[in-house]
């Protein structure tokens, strides 16, 4: 399959090359053996009529010997004939198409052609099966997918390529040019310089995490090696232009806010721990494969946030608790060729409620959000998954339903572990808002040698909801026996713990061992506590990972 992923005119002359140095090889060993062996060869001259391979042996006539080249024979007969079916295949050309001619066939009526490079692809039988939605890839009905697979870097990976290859089709003429379309400028050629300390996980669009030993150096996580999660290209927006749109209900008035505006609504300020809901999927990847960014440990993060409370502004332009179900669903300036925006939504219940402090941030840290973060105005839902805290802040509204955007409805859901791709249903499962027990070890590093006497063990832990911490569990031989750690970093309030607690462990390290398999587990204060191990939360997409955290180090002799 993956031969068809990189199939291209030059490399089938390359192969038919590869198969001539094979066969003059082949040829000039043969000649030269003292079995004097004859065979035929593939050959591309139509003038050289098939014949029975013929031999004749010289020398020793051992019937051992016999048996060794008549065995020697056969295989490189099959080896032959496997090639001359090989150079055979590559003589035959593809079917060439037109641009005007994939341009035509843009609907399932006329079925569905894309392009990708020189190749023809008909992919009528996936569109229904695309993962981000039959719509997504209609966009490039007839067309090529150069424009759009530029905004995500996902789909250069083989599994990609190796399915596209299925619905290969054809070539494009080579006379018919490149379109101007696809000598389009980078879309992602004006995104920030980042911290050379962050572990990236893809640049494009930019995702990308502190290490863990820097990750728990401090309560509050310096702006510049904060985790970042990109879903499209990081906007460049002018803070004089800047406008937040909020729409009023029925007979209600909608806001048009500048960030002069806001700065005029009641200033407040909290520490919150983001985390995103892919923190530590690389260990479910571990136990069995999953489709997403192999986040580390360090998908987290914790800041100092102030601006605007959201209840205020939505009190601002009318709303207020209703009786039904509503929802705020919001939509940030980030977005596609085609303007599709980066959207999500949380109840309006929360919205609404001092005590939740749903803030329009503006500052982080004591300083105005930085460009991956969200400049100049993002949502910031305490306890609640980082999916949902929108990144530049467009436009606000109160909806019957939940925002219809695909990272609402098609992303960030968990499922059993028995569903697969085939089976998922997107529909049956409710978002992710509030993330369970949460904790993980960052020092020492997993694979570290560690000094014999006494042993450090940092890390962190934080619960969603509000949920506070009570107590962090250790264990330096892989749960056998346990120690209690000792909690760090702010008193939390009931009810109201939106941070994580720092945590850290010393511990004497048993005579005589060779190796400690530190063990951490989390629990909040309505008891919840992680599961022991991946297997029975494993999920296709890798969300909601947080089985006990496991780091296998050395004891120096």
């Amino acid at each position: 399959m993956a031969n068809l992923v990189n199939l291209r005119p030059s490399l089938s002359l390359s192969y038919d090359q590869e198969c001539a140095a094979k066969r003059t090889s082949l040829s000039s060993r043969l000649k030269s053996a003292p079995s004097r062996l004859y065979i035929r060869a593939c050959s591309t001259d139509d003038s050289l009529q098939p014949q029975c391979p013929s031999l004749a042996f010289s020398g020793d006539n051992s019937s051992t010997r016999g048996w060794k080249v008549m065995g020697t024979l056969l295989g490189l007969g099959a080896v032959l004939a496997y090639h001359d079916h090989r150079c055979r295949a590559t003589q035959e050309s593809p079917h060439v198409y037109t641009r005007e001619e994939v341009r035509s066939h843009s609907s399932p009526e006329t079925r569905i052609w894309v392009t990708l490079g020189c190749e023809v692809f008909d992919v009528t039988e996936f569109v229904d099966l695309h993962p981000g939605g039959p719509s997504k890839l209609m966009l490039a009905a007839g067309g090529p997918l150069e424009p759009f697979w530029a905004l995500y870097a996902v789909h250069n990976q083989p599994h990609v390529r190796e399915m596209l290859a299925q619905y290969k089709i054809g070539e494009l003429s080579p006379e018919d040019k490149v379109p101007s379309t696809l000598k389009t400028s980078d879309p992602y050629i004006d995104d920030p310089v980042r911290h050379p300390a962050l572990k990236v996980n893809s640049q494009r669009p930019f995702n990308a995490e502190p290490p863990p030993e820097l990750l728990t150096e401090n309560y509050i996580t310096p702006n510049p090696i904060f985790f970042t999660r990109n879903h499209l290209p990081v906007p460049n927006l002018d803070p004089e232009t800047y406008r937040l749109h909020v729409v009023g209900p029925p007979g209600g008035q909608s806001l048009c806010l500048s960030l002069d505006d806001l700065y005029k609504f009641p200033k407040h300020e909290i520490t919150v721990t983001l985390q995103c809901a892919g923190n530590r999927r690389s260990e479910m990847t571990q136990f069995k494969e999953v489709r997403g960014l192999e986040w580390n440990i360090g998908a987290i993060s914790t800041a100092r946030w102030a601006g605007a409370r959201l209840c205020d502004v939505l009190a601002k332009a009318g709303h207020q608790l209703c009786e039904t179900e509503a929802h705020v669903c919001f939509e940030g300036l980030d977005s596609d060729p085609t303007g599709t925006a980066y959207g999500a939504s949380i109840p309006l219940a929360r919205a609404m409620d001092p005590e939740a402090e749903v803030l329009l941030a503006y500052e982080m840290n004591g300083q105005p959000l930085p460009r991956d973060h969200g400049f100049p105005v993002r949502v910031v839902v305490p306890g609640v998954v980082g999916a949902r805290h929108v990144k530049w802040l467009g436009k606000v509204s109160v909806e019957p339903e939940e925002s219809y955007s695909h990272w609402q409805r098609r992303d960030y859901k968990g499922f059993s572990p028995s569903v697969d791709w085939d089976t998922v249903d997107f529909d049956s499962a409710p978002s992710i808002q509030e993330l369970p027990v949460q904790s993980a070890i960052t020092e020492p590093k997993d694979g570290e040698t560690v000094q014999s006497g006494e042993v450090t063990i940092k890390g962190y832990a934080w619960s969603g909801g509000g949920r506070a911490v009570v107590r962090v569990d250790v264990s330096l031989d892989g749960g056998l026996t346990w120690h209690v750690a000792e909690l760090d970093g702010e008193e939390q309030r009931p009810r109201k713990a939106w941070a994580w607690r720092l945590w850290q462990l010393q511990a004497p390290v048993p005579a005589g061992r060779k190796e400690l398999n530190i063990v951490c587990k989390a629990v909040d204060d309505s008891y919840n506590v992680q599961p022991d191990t991946v297997a029975p939360i494993w999920n296709l997409r890798g969300v909601l990972s947080n089985a006990w955290h496991r780091v296998h180090v050395h004891v120096a002799p």
